[in-house]
């Protein structure tokens, strides 16, 4: 049975008539499908936006730190999450229990979620309405049959899975004690062995916020700080509107290095949109046009609404480089770990390219003008190429061991450093013992006998697999997840946001996609041909 009358193609009638009759059969489904859609949705934040982790307004009522979680952006949300657990709580708006509870329920969210929060990083709390009905098949599958019932689990875990409500050994568990903000609390305290309290300000019972020095998996947490720190310097650039005639090949540069090696891969793809589309933002005569005329191009603006690491970034606060008081760590703590990640990515061929990109990047776009001007001074030192990847590694190690070592005496003067976080060489004793000479006592650096061999496979591995394993794990977690739920009956499965739709309709859709993802790809295709291209091996990868 056709739910469409046959087409007859004939040869007078050309590709672009096809394309618009496509087009809009496409355009007619998605507006009477989207239309459906809102009316079965409750009202949430756009997923993935900037705002999800921020305060939520809801006329009058006080701002929700909660994350409302539905059957659209329930996988999205928990898998971009940096935090180790979720608590989802399964209510009914119209229960008047769940109303009475969400006072206690804030008051938790307030520890955890946000870019305020006392402890941000540990828990996403969420809550998922379930008297709507687009949410009923998701409620479903945990086995919710009242409300409230609050699951708590990793992330991945609870993407794709299933909770029957029995007490049996699983990584989703029932939450038991959640009646009062007290007892959450309590309760959230003894799963994670920690001591936490309601009336916690920053910094205070941070047993969590753990030294870098005894545990190098905790590099694994440094992925979403090095997402954070990409994001504020692309902000800062923009906003202090520092691409200029004689600093847009440097950024150029910069920007594809990081296509090509960011270990990111929300940053990636971010660089190569905004690179792709660079030379009509900021065309290639900016050298002729002055200065001061310079922000009235039309494409610098547009340039703010390209997000390099993805909507969801920033996030507001820090994991590995989190200070254990206020203004320490942070943004240039999370610079250096991109700035290693992507020296021990590059080949030896790239190498004393990406040297000389990172050196003038800093030089000038590093606002802290000290800083940079002793890091470039340090850069300018070097009178022979970098020619292979170790070079490039153990030169950039070199330069952070002695900018450590000049900012320790400073700090230790001041007493304006983080005395959990003390600058000292590195990596210590407890990270690579290999990486120091047998009978090495001291620990000023000048002294250090290091064995450069093992630093730089302590490095290798450091920034490299261990610092995008936490990525690897999540996914693994979720694809793991996903084959087994494949194997089970399709009623016991979250239908997440999948839509039936009339045959016709779909074949519609694929043939103006297909035509679509033509035109954009001849139209990339010129875009990377530009001439300021000049090293394409930079847009591997991506």
């Amino acid at each position: 049975m056709h739910l469409l009358p046959p087409v007859t193609l004939y040869p007078s009638i050309s590709i672009s008539s096809m394309f618009k009759f496509f087009t809009t059969l496409f355009i007619l489904w998605s507006f009477d499908s989207s239309s459906l859609l809102s009316s079965g949705l409750p009202n949430s934040p756009t997923l993935g936006s900037r705002s999800i982790l921020r305060a939520i307004k809801r006329g009058a009522d006080r701002p929700s730190l909660v994350v409302d979680l539905n059957s659209t952006n329930f996988d999205a949300v928990l898998k971009e999450t940096p935090a180790a657990y979720a608590i989802i709580e399964f209510f009914a708006h119209w229960c008047p229990a769940c109303r009475n509870y969400k006072p206690h329920y804030e008051k938790v969210a307030r520890l955890f979620n946000g870019a305020n929060a006392i402890h941000p990083g540990i828990i996403l709390m969420t809550r998922l309405d379930c008297a709507h009905k687009a949410n009923t098949k998701l409620c479903r599958a945990f086995s919710v049959h009242y409300f409230p019932v609050l699951l708590w689990g990793p992330p991945a875990k609870l993407i794709a899975g299933r909770y029957n409500g029995k007490k049996v050994k699983s990584e989703i568990k029932l939450v038991e004690d959640w009646e009062s903000s007290k007892l959450l609390l309590n309760w959230i305290n003894t799963q994670l062995k920690s001591s936490y309290e309601l009336e916690d300000e920053k910094f205070e019972h941070d047993e969590l916020l753990q030294s870098n020095v005894s545990d190098s998996g905790q590099v694994a947490r440094a992925i979403y700080d090095v997402e954070e720190s990409t994001t504020i310097a692309f902000d800062i650039i923009l906003e202090h509107k520092m691409i200029k005639s004689d600093t847009r090949a440097i950024f150029i540069k910069f920007l594809q290095l990081m296509v090509a090696h960011h270990p990111s891969r929300r940053c990636r793809k971010g660089s190569a949109n905004i690179l792709v589309n660079f030379d009509d933002l900021y065309p290639s005569n900016i050298s002729s046009i002055n200065n001061n005329e310079v922000d009235n191009i039309i494409g610098l603006d547009a340039l703010s609404t390209f997000q390099i690491c993805g909507k969801q970034v920033p996030r507001g606060y820090w994991m590995f480089c989190r200070g254990s008081k206020k203004d320490t760590r942070g943004f240039s703590c999370g610079l250096w770990v991109l700035l290693h990640s992507l020296s021990v990515r590059v080949d030896d061929e790239e190498s004393q390219i990406a040297f000389k990109a990172t050196c003038d990047f800093i030089h000038k776009f590093f606002i802290c003008e000290e800083c940079s001007q002793h890091f470039y001074k340090m850069c300018s030192s070097v009178s022979t190429p970098l020619n292979t990847t170790r070079e490039f590694v153990l030169w950039l190690w070199t330069v952070h061991n002695k900018v450590n070592e000049r900012l320790m005496k400073t700090e230790s003067l001041l007493r304006t450093g983080d005395p959990k976080f003390p600058k000292i060489p590195f990596p210590p004793t407890q990270l690579c013992p290999s990486c120091y000479s047998k009978n090495q006592t001291k620990q000023n650096n000048s002294s250090i006998n290091w064995d450069h061999n093992e630093v730089f496979k302590f490095l290798l591995d450091y920034y490299g697999s261990m610092l995008v394993s936490s990525y690897k794990d999540k996914d693994t977690d979720i694809i793991s997840h996903i084959s087994i739920a494949s194997q089970v009956d399709s009623d016991d499965l979250v239908s997440g946001t999948a839509i039936v739709v009339p045959v016709g309709a779909a074949m519609a859709i694929a043939v103006a996609s297909c035509l679509f993802g033509a035109l954009a790809y001849v139209w990339r295709s010129r875009q990377k041909n530009r001439k300021y291209f000049h090293k394409p091996e930079f847009l591997k990868n991506v």
